[in-house]
């Protein structure tokens, strides 16, 4: 762990006792004139997601080679882990008795024991295909227009979700990690990792579609299985495999089209929320998180029952906006695949921000309708904030080096300064350019504004727009 981590950890007064989800106390948040229509939700249960006997347990910073204790923990408690984890987290993940638990709890190695919960990707269902070549999405945030595309981006892009397409001859991938049944191959048996990997990268080769950076190279992170859920300790497995291989391999972007509810965000000095706990090492690294908002139509940031990992400060996230033409200004027919959604408007799937603390991390980007790669070589047609994120991903990738040309502006940058420069950038060119960008009634959710929803637009420094 970095000097950053052992900051955090310091700040800790007391070894804390073991929680029923990940996460204690809530933030204070001043709040956007926008009501709070999940508040009563009784769908919103905090523990609906809470997978009974699985724990994760987290060493305290000082503990010396995880896999060692967690070998030895095994034998003198009787259990077996599924995962160890020594880069993002140290520690490991394990079924547990009650007995267990208590036993570890007592251990001084261990900072704090937390149940896991269920996540799942943040598409909605597939419908009919026939989106142009040329992406709408990719032309609604000028990554691309008629003849011309972006180039590859410099650094890699890590796709944790449900695998990427081994087969697919339009994707520049390679395989990083299996979670979900370690050892073997991360190819996608879903479809959705595939598809968000199309939209950061799919090749310009003159057939299927083109992606935000055209050529990037993607690691595949396979954390979530066939049917598209997996859990909070497969996801931190393939968050500390990109921590780990951050360096080596050059990754600077992820990308995390998944959610599920959690339990009150914490700093990241005192959470207890594991897979929190492993964005803020891993960010600590320097990798910028992107993730997608959720599809439930309500405020992510609600404080007592948040969406995670959308609701974590020190992550991009990413809303869904309703595109059908790819061009700003007046609107045009809705969408060929979903003729309830209009074009120019907030997608009325998305989940938002309801807080200004949550808006300070959001923007949007188009998430319906989206064209894309897909499982073995053909391509797919879906919605969801699952393909807002990936948009602003590749942006992220290209800010920081476009293949032939000097390191952009988020390659000096860290994560937390990437994610403000990023929105702050969109802003400025929704000012400068009004019909780019639009603002709805605030009394109305969901209702994405300029000043904190902008559409996404990456102008490479000193080149001019395409």
């Amino acid at each position: 762990m970095g000097k950053l981590s052992g900051l955090r950890r310091k700040l800790r007064t007391a070894k804390l006792s073991r929680i029923a989800g990940a996460g204690a106390a809530a933030i204070g948040l001043s709040v956007i004139a926008m009501p709070s229509p999940a508040s009563g939700d009784p769908s919103r249960d905090s523990e609906s997601n809470v997978i009974d006997g699985s724990y994760i347990v987290v060493y305290e910073d000082g503990t010396s080679s995880a896999g060692a204790r967690t070998a030895a923990y095994e034998t003198s408690m009787g259990f077996e882990s599924e995962h160890t984890y020594r880069s993002a987290l140290k520690g490991f993940a394990a079924e547990l008795t009650q007995g267990q638990v208590d036993a570890l709890e007592s251990e001084s190695a261990v900072d704090y024991v937390a149940q896991d919960r269920m996540m799942e990707a943040s598409a909605l269902v597939p419908r009919v295909a026939g989106e142009p070549s040329a992406p709408t999405g990719i032309r609604r945030i000028k990554s691309g227009v008629a003849g011309k595309v972006r180039e590859a981006s410099a650094v890699r892009v890590a796709v944790i979700d449900s695998g990427v397409s081994t087969s697919h001859p339009d994707l520049n991938q390679s395989s990083g990690i299996d979670c979900v049944n370690p050892g073997t191959t991360s190819t996608d048996e879903n479809g959705h990792g595939s598809h968000v990997a199309g939209t950061i990268g799919a090749l310009n080769n003159g057939a299927g579609v083109t992606g935000v950076a055209p050529g990037t190279k993607i690691l595949g992170v396979r954390v979530l299985n066939a049917s598209g859920n997996g859990s909070f300790a497969q996801i931190i497995c393939g968050i500390d495999w990109v921590t780990a291989n951050k360096a080596a391999k050059n990754i600077e972007v992820a990308n995390m089209s998944l959610g599920g509810l959690g339990s009150p965000v914490q700093p990241c000095a005192t959470t207890t929320d594991p897979m929190h706990d492993a964005i803020c090492n891993s960010t600590d690294a320097g990798v910028t998180y992107v993730v997608a908002a959720g599809n439930d139509g309500w405020d992510f940031d609600f404080a007592s029952n948040p969406n995670v990992p959308a609701a974590y400060p020190n992550v991009l996230t990413v809303t869904a906006i309703t595109d059908s033409n790819g061009n700003g200004g007046a609107p045009g027919s809705p969408p060929a695949c979903d003729p309830s959604q209009s074009d120019e408007t907030p997608a009325d799937f998305s989940n938002f921000a309801n807080t200004a603390a949550g808006a300070a991390h959001t923007i949007a980007a188009p998430g319906t309708c989206i064209r894309s790669t897909w499982k073995g070589t053909v391509y797919q047609t879906i919605s969801g904030t699952s393909m807002a994120s990936p948009h602003v991903a590749g942006v992220a990738a290209l800010c920081h080096q476009e293949v032939g040309h000097q390191p952009g502006p988020c390659m000096t940058r860290t994560p937390q300064q990437n994610i403000s420069y990023l929105r702050n950038t969109s802003e400025s060119y929704n000012v400068a350019n009004p019909s780019h960008g639009f603002t709805c009634d605030a009394s109305e959710p969901p209702c994405f504004s300029n000043a904190f929803y902008g559409w996404m637009i990456f102008t490479r420094p000193s080149t001019p727009e395409l």
